[in-house]
């Protein structure tokens, strides 16, 4: 049984996907599975992978479903201690799971690590912006905001996900996102500042090239999180976190809308933040009762 097991989800990247699988195959850290899951490529994907000489690697085609659901499927074939994911476009470079293992091992107290990376965008590499910048510990607060750990860089003890769940399906956009705010509430996650990961952006099929208007994405993300949570003495903190955030994206994206004449988009918007403004006052209404009656 692989210590590692490495999932790649892909779709139509059968110009890119060789490089991303070389780049684990070539792991100074050997010990690991590769995981492909192809999710529905109409390219020739398929062939490009099983022409790949390396007992490590196991290949499953899927009905075109969407990157949670690839990522998923993968977990669920996954036998490692230890999950780590590389979108089909980026690169690792060659110690970046022997890195990541050797961390952890000396700082126990994270079931999780990530990594900086370096970001080529159409052939260029750019600088990362002070927005972007990658945190070690308790980072809930900051992760609000946007997106902190790429998919890419880290790695994950298999075990979380039985407490957390998995990517959410029903999220075509901010997968990410909506899973590391589950992650970041409940645990402390280790950085490596090293660049170990290539992530490449600028061509055709990039999905976050797609998105318009991604702070309506992330508002649902936050939206799910504080139903899930507000009754939850121990995330109490967290939740009145995520709601000031979710004011602020509502703000910004309600501005957005009226500027482009979206009133019914901007009235389903106010009545989402009505409803999470009630349940909210609610829990306040039943712990002081709480109180009340224990006096």
């Amino acid at each position: 049984m692989a210590e590692v097991s490495v999932i790649i989800p892909t779709y139509n990247r059968a110009n890119l996907i060789k490089r991303a699988i070389s780049s684990v195959a070539r792991q100074t850290f050997k010990d690991l599975e590769i995981i492909v899951i192809d999710d529905g490529s109409e390219d020739d994907t398929d062939k490009i992978v099983q022409n790949i000489a390396d007992s490590r690697i196991r290949y499953k085609k899927i009905d075109h479903s969407g990157v949670s659901r690839a990522r998923n499927e993968g977990i669920k074939l996954s036998r490692g201690r230890w999950i780590a994911f590389i979108d089909s476009d980026d690169e690792w470079l060659d110690t970046k799971i022997e890195k990541q293992l050797k961390y952890l091992e000396n700082h126990p107290q994270y079931l999780a690590c990530h990594t900086d990376e370096i970001w080529i965008k159409d052939g260029v590499r750019i600088n990362q912006g002070k927005k972007h910048k990658k945190y070690a510990g308790n980072f809930f607060l900051p992760s609000l905001k946007m997106c902190l750990i790429s998919p890419s860089s880290i790695i994950i003890q298999r075990d979380i996900f039985t407490e957390i769940g998995g990517f959410d399906e029903s999220f075509k956009y901010v997968e990410d996102y909506e899973l590391w705010l589950r992650l970041t509430s409940k645990y402390e996650v280790g950085y490596i500042n090293e660049k170990l990961v290539i992530k490449y952006g600028g061509h055709n099929n990039q999905l976050s090239s797609k998105i318009d208007g991604i702070e309506k994405y992330r508002m649902m993300a936050l939206e799910k999180f504080i139903k899930n949570n507000h009754s939850n003495d121990l995330l109490k903190g967290h939740v009145d976190q995520a709601f000031k955030e979710y004011i602020r994206k509502f703000h910004i994206y309600s501005l957005g809308c009226l500027k482009r004449g979206k009133i019914k988009e901007l009235s389903k918007l106010r009545h989402k933040y009505e409803e999470l403004e009630s349940l909210l006052n609610n829990r306040v209404n039943i712990h002081s009762l709480g109180t009340k009656l224990s006096v």
